[in-house]
């Protein structure tokens, strides 16, 4: 029978299509036009995730070198530095005679040209230091001189001019570092606008330490450098290579495998600061190198294995710790860092280069050159490596743009310099050139978990609740009120809602501390308090009230235990938290509070939360079909008995939608967490701390980030892991529904 009556529909609505082609055509029409639609959402998604992945995609890329050219060197010509200028147009190299020689990397640059440094004939070079691009020599005579290759930068009818000439940061003449004249046979050499430190290793075995502070001369106006020369005392036998930090306050001293370590900034020059045995066992110390910003300080054995090392706090005050290993093939036998990131080569035994990432622990590169090195240099945009040769200086182009990023830098811990245990740290900028990136998104995805859960545990009751009551037990003319003001509530701009929270709410949490705590408790104990005095009511006086509006009775009741709450508030808080409940908790307790906290951003993300989920809630309720309640109660169950076994059961799935929209809204939430936070990228559960979340700190961030920087390809990855916290929620949100429909949509 039902199935002759189904074919009889079908049939009945063929013949009213075939009558009337205008409805076939709007049904066709709206067919396709939904279909289309949504295939575009789709599309929309599937553009946006893969415009995420298009930024964020050259973070993980391998560094490469090419080489662009080989320039030929003189026979028994030693070099001593090379270097090039910031735009790799021009190119330089010092050789051990005094001469300064540039040559074009370029067709438009200018020709190959030698200059000579202004030394005596009484003075040769005994040593050499490079800096960045200032270049020391330690002269025969016990004197110190310094040169900076320049580049002028002009323009002209025929287009940009580069002039390649050499500048003296300290004069023309070279300066004394050894009163008794003896040659420098080793020096280390760092200088800022106002002080130069110099220490050398002289002939005679004693190790001199020249401090040139710059004075202006008041009648000439010219700078002078007027220097203090000093004595390192008890050094040891034997001195391999010097080091000194860029801050100019310690020296490094190598002899042997030892590591010697010297306060120029204590004035106690009779003994280190702290004696370290630095190789590998069994191994032997081939090189140090300090990395940039001179707090850690890399070591080579000649086992392969290359270690570092960086002061962490101790028992004994800060000491020189090893931190983490890297390895290379053979012997280490240079090594270089980046001027200003924490990228670092080295040369093996056999002349082959290895680049790696201290922070991120990255093994970069591993190339076999074109000819056998013997030293290296970074450009200074670290865009190219100079690499120096029996024969020839060659220059290699090199692609390392994002060399901070690893997957284990992202998401695990990271030993980070001066810090005494590794730990998940963002902190993506600094005032300093050699600043450590710390991008572990750790931090800015726990403070999204953290400011979500605080949000739902505030508004999942609530709303639930609200709609519950508002969907079954409130009379129809008060709904038509109640839920339309609800749904008004989502209106409201959030960065309304931020900016009250963070500059009127947290003062009067801050000041009212016990007030918080006492209204959570006091208003369900005074809601139930009242239900059972109206329960035990006369029955006639029961029946005067109309009882389906006897619940707007409890807005007065709750506002006078509120207000009671307020007025007991300072006198808790005098009786039993010294009078100060914000110090009390701090000093008492041990739990640090910040005025801008998580309770703050649950109360109001909380009321941000509460429209969508009570919304769908209530729609999701009020839609149980009007037959299963009635034949609940036929049976002889109570309402309640019939909300909790039936209508929730029945409503199961639009409720835990709502749940779920709801938690998808405060996870992407913005402004109310930028504004009601200090956006501190910590990870504590503490309800009276603050957190930075992921859409927070994109919003912060994004701005003042470089375009194309490794600082502004991380924070794309932090929307695309942003977007995969939203759809994973949706997904198993809808699994979950779907779930709940198969097995209550029967009911």
């Amino acid at each position: 029978m039902s199935q002759s009556a189904d074919t009889l529909t079908r049939q009945s609505r063929s013949d009213l299509g075939a009558s009337d082609p205008l409805r076939a055509f709007k049904d066709k029409f709206a067919r396709y036009s939904i279909t289309m639609g949504g295939l575009m959402v789709l599309m929309t998604l599937l553009m946006i995730f893969g415009y995420l992945l298009y930024v964020v995609e050259p973070v993980f890329r391998d560094a490469s070198i090419e080489i662009e050219q080989q320039q030929k060197i003189e026979a028994n010509t030693k070099v001593v530095a090379t270097g090039s200028d910031e735009l790799n147009e021009i190119a330089y190299y010092y050789d051990d005679k005094g001469q300064l020689t540039f040559y074009p990397l370029v067709e438009t640059s200018p020709a190959k040209s030698t200059v000579a440094l202004p030394l005596t004939q009484e003075q040769a070079i005994s040593s050499y230091a490079s800096v960045n691009s200032d270049v020391a020599f330690g002269l025969s005579d016990g004197s110190l001189l310094v040169s900076q290759p320049s580049f002028n930068l002009s323009f002209t009818d025929k287009g940009r001019q580069i002039s390649p000439t050499v500048r003296y940061p300290l004069g023309e003449e070279s300066l004394s570092i050894d009163p008794q004249a003896q040659a420098l046979t080793q020096l280390a050499f760092q200088r800022d606008e106002e002080q130069v430190t110099a220490v050398a290793l002289t002939k005679d075995h004693r190790l001199v330490i020249a401090s040139l502070v710059a004075e202006e001369n008041f009648m000439t106006e010219e700078i002078e450098w007027v220097s203090d020369v000093n004595q390192l005392q008890g050094i040891p036998t034997s001195i391999n290579k010097l080091q000194i930090t860029p801050d100019q306050r310690l020296l490094f001293v190598l002899s042997g495998n030892q590591l010697y370590i010297y306060d120029l900034m204590g004035g106690n020059f009779d003994a280190p600061r702290q004696v370290v045995e630095i190789n590998e066992p069994g191994a032997k110390v081939t090189d140090i190198s300090l990395m940039s910003g001179g707090s850690s300080i890399l070591v080579g054995n000649d086992n392969g294995i290359i270690t570092q090392w960086f002061e962490t706090k101790s028992d004994r005050g800060r000491r020189l710790t090893r931190v983490r290993d890297f390895t290379v093939e053979g012997s280490a036998v240079k090594i270089k860092a980046e001027p200003y990131r924490k990228t670092f080569a080295v040369l093996n035994d056999k002349g082959d280069v290895r680049l790696f990432h201290s922070t991120s622990e990255a093994d970069l590169l591993d190339e076999k050159l074109v000819s056998p090195a013997s030293a290296l240099q970074f450009s200074p945009r670290n865009n190219a490596l100079i690499v120096t040769t029996k024969d020839s200086i060659d220059f290699y182009n090199l692609e390392n743009e994002h060399p901070e990023v690893t997957w284990s830098a992202l998401w695990q811990e990271v030993w980070y310099e001066g810090y005494p245990e590794p730990d998940y740290v963002w902190q993506s900028t600094s005032a300093s050139d050699d600043f450590e990136p710390k991008l572990s998104l750790v931090p800015i995805s726990f403070g999204t978990i953290k400011a979500a859960l605080y949000a739902m545990l505030f508004a999942v009751p609530l709303a639930i609740a609200g709609a519950i009551y508002t969907a079954y037990f409130m009379p129809p003319s008060l709904r038509k009120i109640v839920k339309p003001t609800v749904e008004t509530m989502e209106a409201l701009p959030t960065v309304i809602l931020g900016f009250l929270a963070g500059l009127w709410l947290a003062p009067i949490v801050e000041a009212y501390l016990p007030f918080v705590f006492l209204i959570i408790f006091v208003i369900p104990a005074t809601i139930v308090l009242f239900a059972y005095i109206h329960h035990k009511l006369p029955k006639k006086w029961r029946n005067r009230l109309n009882e389906e509006y006897s619940t707007l009775m409890l807005i007065p009741v709750i506002i006078i235990a509120s207000m009671i709450c307020y007025s007991l508030s300072p006198m808790i808080e005098a009786q039993f938290m010294g009078g100060d409940a914000r110090m009390f908790i701090s000093n008492e307790l041990g739990i640090d509070f910040d005025q801008r906290n998580a309770l703050i951003v649950g109360i109001a993300m909380g009321f941000a939360v509460i429209p969508t989920i009570f919304s769908i809630t209530e729609d999701a309720i009020f839609s149980v079909p009007q037959h299963l309640s009635n034949g609940s109660l036929a049976l002889g169950a109570t309402r309640w008995q019939t909300l909790v076994g039936v209508v929730l059961l029945t409503a199961s799935p639009g409720i835990f939608s709502a749940v779920m929209m709801g938690l998808g809204r405060a996870v992407g939430e913005t402004m109310i967490v930028l504004m009601a936070t200090g956006n501190t990228p910590i990870m504590d559960w503490n309800i009276f701390e603050g957190m930075r979340t992921l859409s927070a700190n994109i919003a912060v961030e994004m701005p003042e980030s470089e375009v194309g920087s490794t600082h502004y390809r991380v924070l794309f990855l932090a929307a695309f892991v942003l977007f995969v916290f939203t759809f994973f929620f949706n997904t198993v949100a809808e699994l979950v529904r779907q779930r709940l429909r198969d097995r209550y949509g029967s009911l």
